[in-house]
Parts: C-alpha cells; structure tokens; sequence
C-alpha cells in the first residue's frame, strides 16, 4: 500500500484524490487547514487543521507511514509550503508540489506587478475606489489608506471590528465575467487589487477590469521553497505517485 499526504484544499488538490481515490495499492489523505468553514472537500480520507510546524508534520508523516507529500496548496500558502519542505528533508519521504498556472497579461491589460501586499498598498492612487480581492486576512494592510475606499470580497468574513473605509463582500467564486463587470459598475470601482493566483475560478475579475481598463495591481507569488520540484499538471504528479 502506498500511501500518500495531499496538502491543500485546492482544486487541483481536490482533482488529484479524485484522481487516486479508486487506484489500487494507493491510499489517499488530503489535509485541509481548516480556516474556511464548509470547504469543498476532497474525495477519501481528509485530515482538517495543522500539523504543528515542520517538526509536528514530520512526526505525522513518520507514524503514518506516508510514502509520498504533494504541497497543492494555495501559491501563497507560503508557510505550509515551507514546512513542507522542511519535514521532507527530516523524514526523507519525497515531496513534489503541484501549482496551477500564474495568469498571463493580455493585451488591453493595465497590470502594475508588484513583490507584496504592502506594496500594492502603497501604490494606490489617493481616493481611489478599489475592488479588493486579496483575502480577509490581508484587509488591514489596505485599511491603513484610509484615503481608499475598497469592496474586500472573501470567502468567510474577516475578524471585527472591519474598518469604515472597506465593506465587505462575502462569496465564493466561480465568478462570471457578467457579475464582475456589474460590481465595478455599480460600486464605481477604479482600480483591481489581485495575488497572481492563476486558474479559472477568479479569472472574470481579470477580463472585466480589462473592459473597464481598470489598473490591476498584481501582487507575485512567494518563491518556492529551494530544492522542491514544482510542476503544474495533475495527471503528472498522478503518475508520480504510482511510480
């Protein structure tokens, strides 16, 4: 039996359990961080919370007997990846991350690609309406331009209080381009604030804000970890696991 840890609730993540969920002799574990409440989840056995750093991965993947790690986490999980990273080299179980894609700029794009979320921040022009779709978690690195006005959208509300200058928008995409398009017409909206995520299921915000010819601030993904083999092809990462 090999056995084998998907990190990451992903789509990617859920398309390979589903992949390896009925392959003889392959037993699949996907582990969920559990900050989102009602995830779509995986197909087969799921492990919801943390680990307890790279030491506490470590151990776990010692007593599980896990044979192989895939890091199909989201490209700006940016600490789960590294301890990833760090509990392979302890353990010397073999490890291969999975991640989709990056976007590509297309033409009629006002892209401004920018290294972080402080930076993004900073660049906003003065009074400007932005539609901001960097997470709950990054809202107070934006709610200290307290001469912005920004629409937050996020899968789950942010903690309180929520800042005056923002309001918050909760809902999980897809998103279609028809929707984008009304939110930055009916908010006024001047300006895209986005992490350079990739895939299909917030793409519209992208096509909409070209429409508009709205900036779109672009924050880059995070470096992999050193030493870690990325690819960005589910059915490969299958084949790896079976070999």
């Amino acid at each position: 039996m090999r056995r084998v840890l998907i990190l990451g609730g992903t789509a990617e993540a859920r398309a390979l359990a589903a992949r390896l969920a009925d392959v003889p002799g392959v037993r699949v574990v996907s582990s969920l961080a559990g900050r989102v409440t009602e995830p779509r989840l995986p197909a087969g056995e799921v492990h919801v919370g943390g680990f307890g750093g790279p030491e506490g991965l470590a151990a776990w993947l010692r007593e599980r007997r896990i044979d192989r790690v895939v890091d199909a986490t989201h490209p700006f999980a940016e600490r789960m990846s590294a301890s990833a990273a760090r509990a392979s080299r302890l353990t010397g179980v073999p490890l291969l991350a999975l991640r989709r894609r990056g976007w590509d700029e297309e033409d009629g794009d006002d892209w401004h690609r920018v290294p972080s979320l402080a930076d993004a921040a900073a660049r906003l022009p003065a009074g400007a309406r932005v539609f901001l779709t960097t997470g709950r978690r990054s809202i107070p690195v934006f709610a200290a331009r307290t001469d912005v006005w920004f629409l937050a959208r996020s899968v789950d509300p942010p903690e309180p209080p929520v800042p005056p200058n923002v309001r918050v928008l909760v809902a999980r995409g897809p998103y279609t381009v028809d929707g984008e398009r009304a939110l930055i017409r009916d908010h006024r909206l001047g300006a895209l604030v986005t992490k350079d995520s990739g895939g299909a299921m917030t793409r519209a915000k992208l096509t909409a804000a070209r429409e508009a010819r709205l900036p779109v601030f672009m924050v880059d993904r995070p470096r992999p970890p050193d030493g870690v083999r990325t690819v960005d092809d589910v059915a490969q990462v299958a084949a790896w696991v079976q070999g």
